[in-house]
């Protein structure tokens, strides 16, 4: 592996792990493989007892919970990275929900109060997670978010989340344009469909993963492992030429008509 690729002394966060086989654990593992220190966030007392050990694993040295919803557990999480660290270089948001009944709904049925939660969560904390990170990227940095192909084109039982997730692209051009003069690159990554604890909350699912092996020109569906190699890359300075991408992680689902 070419010397440029590596996180040797950088310090990143990582928002999203649930358990051994979410996006966001297969991101921190590439994290640490690459010398990383990182910081991992918990959702509630619930999922604690999932991710303390993942995150022991990883040699995690700031683990707190962070429920985007919870006034003040964002800001804690920040606040604590700046006691600690004094500065970050990356952030991963591998977060997003949308209440089942609206996720389950046609679009044009989803309830307000359903579509505002969903881009709550999926959307506006990574803005808010961009607005708290700027000041502690000092030397430039990267922030990462987590897409669906469903955002650009219409995916049978995606339904609330297709245009979420196209509110969550357009925002990170927009953090890409407004902070890469302070070096700070934005991406969005876009994996194909993966065995995760989120992606079992969309209907027939299994039949969405098996379309997506069937069609790919890989002939297979992508891992966790694929997802956090590339997310590892665009983190490093190797890839400090990039900025604002949407990078398909989908063995070639995507170029498919």
């Amino acid at each position: 592996m070419s010397s440029l690729i590596t996180l040797e002394g950088k310090k990143g966060l990582v928002v999203g792990i649930a358990n051994r086989h979410s996006i966001a654990y297969g991101c921190a593992a590439a994290f640490k493989a690459l010398g990383a220190e990182l910081a991992i966030t918990y959702l509630n007392e619930k999922a604690e007892p999932h991710v303390l050990p993942l995150a022991d694993s990883l040699g995690a040295s700031i683990v707190l919970p962070c429920d985007v919803r919870e006034p003040g557990q964002l800001e804690a999480v920040f606040e604590a990275i700046k006691t600690s660290w004094g500065r970050l270089d990356f952030v991963l948001h591998s977060i997003a929900f949308a209440p089942k009944e609206d996720l389950h709904a046609r679009v044009v049925d989803c309830s307000r109060d359903g579509f505002m939660l969903a881009m709550d969560i999926s959307c506006h904390s990574f803005i808010r997670m961009a607005r708290l990170a700027e000041p502690l990227m000092t030397h430039g940095g990267c922030l990462q978010t987590v897409s669906f192909y469903g955002s650009e084109k219409v995916v049978e039982h995606y339904n609330l989340m297709g245009p979420v997730k196209a509110a969550l692209e357009s925002a990170t051009r927009y953090l890409a344009a407004e902070l890469g003069p302070k070096g700070i690159r934005v991406h969005a990554l876009s994996p194909g469909p993966l065995k995760t604890r989120a992606g079992s909350g969309i209907d027939r699912f299994d039949t969405l993963l098996q379309r997506a092996a069937e069609r790919a020109p890989s002939d297979k569906l992508v891992t966790i492992e694929d997802v956090g190699a590339c997310s590892a890359f665009l983190a490093s300075d190797a890839a400090k030429a990039l900025n604002g991408s949407l990078a398909f992680i989908d063995g070639g689902y995507h170029i498919l008509a």
